[in-house]
């Protein structure tokens, strides 16, 4: 269960004990996590990495989606991303949150198809849908037979994304009363290989209400035009589509219910802010791990780097901000097991781990020298991935924007 495959020339990948305390756990963080929950935690982390780890370079380099890798996710019931699906065990905020860290302590691109399908896509049918749509879809989505899309983002919206400009009317067609869709989504994951995609829009004409609403989209309908994003340099593994929606037609019950304001499109980005956070954990404890390994194994001028003062002045560094990381997600994890995580605190935790990600990410790099830009060694991998999960989801402005609301009172939006 453990990966010894070389790094770089007399380096190894650290080890990693399935059945030891949490590996990288310097002052309690997660002592209180419930036998429940390590067990859950424990079983990602084997996932990643007898099955993850020994391939996952290949995918990246080529830019494939590892479709083999999908339907173990859901063989073992992790592509829900600890969404409630009924007939299956709830799975506790804590207990997700340590899965979404040793995820991506394997890999980003894994994470995020979790994120995708389970934490967006799933997430809006299970919350917002009708009893009908989470039958006919939650299920097989937690299978893996239908991948799904979270259809958001606009080329011209991002970050004010309430402001999107695709649109619905309702239109009877052929005696069927439906929703006709025109527009435009870019960055939409799993967009152009899935099955369905959430899409929303906004409700215009005579019947409409000028309100951001949610539909369920399948992607071989007439007019849904998607192309795959080329020339990434991060998240290689799982697919981002630039959509064209030219006058889709969908029926009625395509809509769903309570999805009728941008309000609901919030609640599940607000519910998935979190697994963000926790991923940038799991990046920065990878290019730590890896930093540390190599230190102690590389030699120069006679010496192990491990025995340089600089190198552990570094390493402490590094430590330090990993440890703040996991006492953030932590106590906010504890907020949100028990009802009472606000928005606000989501986004701190989110623009305080992502930040601090990217500079455990960046003095890892920095500590390898040559040897840290080679896919084999880890760091590279993760070092670009990082700076996908530093902006989806609300980039670090727009999360300091949420804070700063709330520290100040006043809103600077616009």
């Amino acid at each position: 269960m453990t990966r010894n495959a070389p790094v770089m020339p007399g380096v190894t990948a650290p080890d990693y004990d399935l059945s030891a305390p949490l590996d990288l756990d310097y002052v309690g963080a997660f002592a209180d996590v419930t036998p429940a929950e390590r067990e859950h935690q424990l079983a990602v982390r084997a996932f990643v990495q007898e099955h993850v780890l020994p391939v996952i370079d290949g995918y990246w380099e080529r830019a494939e989606v590892p479709f083999d890798l999908v339907k173990k996710l859901a063989e073992l019931d992790f592509l829900r991303d600890g969404v409630d699906v009924p007939g299956r065990p709830k799975v506790s905020f804590m207990a997700e949150g340590l899965a979404s860290m040793e995820m991506s302590r394997g890999d980003g691109s894994v994470a995020t198809i979790c994120g995708v399908q389970g934490g967006l896509a799933l997430r809006s049918i299970v919350m917002h849908g009708s009893p009908e749509q989470i039958e006919k879809y939650a299920e097989p989505m937690a299978r893996g037979e239908i991948l799904g899309a979270f259809a958001l983002t606009e080329p011209t919206h991002g970050s004010d994304s309430v402001s999107l400009e695709t649109t619905a009317r309702k239109e009877t067609r052929d005696g069927v009363e439906g929703y006709v869709i025109d527009g435009e989504k870019k960055w939409i994951g799993f967009g152009s290989c899935g099955d369905i995609s959430v899409v929303w829009a906004r409700l215009v004409g005579e019947d409409g209400d000028n309100q951001v609403h949610g539909f369920i989209v399948p992607q071989d309908a007439p007019g849904y035009d998607a192309t795959t994003i080329e020339g990434k340099l991060s998240l290689r593994a799982i697919t981002q589509a630039h959509i064209v929606l030219t006058d889709v037609f969908v029926p009625a019950d395509a809509a769903l219910p309570r999805a009728t304001s941008f309000a609901a499109t919030a609640a599940v980005l607000f519910a998935t802010r979190l697994a963000v956070a926790w991923s940038a954990v799991g990046h920065a404890v990878a290019c730590y791990e890896a930093a540390v390994a190599y230190s102690k194994q590389r030699i120069q001028f006679g010496k192990p780097l491990a025995a340089k003062q600089m190198v552990q002045e570094r390493l402490t560094r590094m430590l330090s901000l990993v440890t703040q990381m996991q006492l953030l997600v932590a106590q906010t994890t504890r907020l949100a097991d028990a009802g009472a995580l606000t928005g606000e605190q989501a986004s701190l935790a989110k623009y305080t781990t992502t930040r601090q990600a990217r500079e455990v990410a960046s003095i890892a790099r920095d500590m390898l020298g040559g040897n840290g830009i080679l896919l084999t060694n880890r760091v590279a991998r993760h070092f670009a991935d990082v700076e996908a999960l530093h902006t989806y989801e609300g980039t670090e402005s727009m999360q300091a924007l949420i804070v700063g609301r709330d520290i100040t009172g006043v809103s600077a939006f616009a």
